[in-house]
């Protein structure tokens, strides 16, 4: 980058404000501008400073961090990576605030030190590069249609990374309970994944589960790959399985997207591969492997991604058919899947 990004540090606390940011400082393309212990600190400093990003601490004094933050996203959009504990109901206040809009989210360390946040200096610049919006600006997806039958045999597989959250919430709950059968890759903490399934779960109509070992894949279920520890696959034969493999990082990423999209080609199946939001260029070559072998392929337009990283690299491959808004990619993605006798116009 051609200027250094200019953070603001929002904590609580005293110790991990300069924990954060010594580690912040580390490196040559991030200026710290300042710090607060509080939102209403935070607030008067974003005036002064006019920073480029935020971290933003969960749980704080005077106003918590989801209240400060949808206030953000309302009144002045920017981005926000959240500091997060791994304590369960902190994983769930962090999925909120992915929801809300935050960009990004890192897991504060068991052992603080300026090394252990080194994770955060690569989201910060990732956010410093995303598109946010207010969020009265972003459009309504799409309702459930009333009737639908997904074509036999189905395969769909999604792939999303940075903004992911809030996408992958809006196209599934534009989903029927009786979607194709679904498999996800979210680039996402191995401390997430399960709570996101879950959240998932309770506001779509399908079932959504965290992916295990030897699941068979069943119309109306959706598959989402657990974080970090293992790449999910797709087993192929007359009831195909998810699979989780132990193996090392594709693109930087565990689980991989390109991974899951490389299996579902080997199904040998009618299938529909999308791609969503994301930093980097996993899947891009997955997907153009879909739509060489004869599948159907999606991708979100540069308009409404929070970071046009991996849709962009996907359609300069030439592996997207056609790029969509959000709002519009459940009833185009619905329509490919469809049963031919009961297709609907999206």
């Amino acid at each position: 980058m051609a200027d250094r990004v200019k953070v603001l540090v929002v904590d609580d606390s005293l110790t991990m404000r300069g924990l954060i940011s010594a580690a912040l400082k580390s490196d040559p393309e991030i200026e710290v501008v300042g710090t607060a212990a509080d939102p209403l600190e935070a607030r008067t400093a974003i005036k002064e400073l006019n920073p480029d990003v935020l971290t933003l601490d969960v749980e704080m004094p005077n106003m918590n961090g989801l209240e400060f933050l949808d206030k953000i996203m309302r009144l002045r959009p920017m981005p926000v990576v959240m500091v997060s504990t791994l304590t369960a109901a902190g994983t769930d206040v962090t999925l909120a605030a992915l929801e809300i809009g935050a960009v990004d989210a890192v897991a504060k360390p068991a052992v603080a030190s300026a090394e252990a946040f080194h994770e955060l200096i690569g989201k910060v610049k990732t956010a410093a590069r995303s598109r946010v919006r207010a969020r009265g600006d972003v459009p309504a997806a799409a309702a459930a249609p009333s009737a639908y039958r997904p074509a036999p045999n189905h395969v769909l597989a999604i792939g999303s990374s940075t903004g992911g959250v809030e996408a992958l919430l809006t196209v599934l709950s534009g989903f029927p309970a009786n979607c194709p059968a679904t498999v996800i890759t979210q680039h996402m903490p191995a401390t997430f994944t399960s709570s996101f399934a879950a959240r998932l779960d309770r506001v779509c109509a399908p079932a959504v589960s965290e992916a295990v070992d030897g699941a068979q894949l069943k119309p109306g279920h959706i598959y989402l790959a657990p974080g970090g520890a293992a790449h999910l696959e797709l087993t192929p034969g007359l009831s195909p399985r998810c699979r989780l493999v132990n193996s090392e990082p594709v693109n930087g990423h565990r689980p991989s997207v390109d991974v899951m999209f490389d299996s579902v080609v080997r199904l040998k199946r009618p299938m529909t591969g999308v791609i969503l939001t994301g930093m980097g260029k996993d899947g891009a070559k997955g997907l153009k492997a879909i739509r060489d072998a004869g599948g159907r392929t999606l991708g979100q337009d540069e308009t409404t991604s929070v970071v046009y990283g991996m849709p962009k690299a996907a359609f300069e491959l030439g592996a997207v058919e056609r790029q969509l808004p959000l709002h519009r990619l459940a009833p185009a993605i619905l329509d490919l899947c469809a049963d031919p006798a009961a297709r609907s116009v999206a």
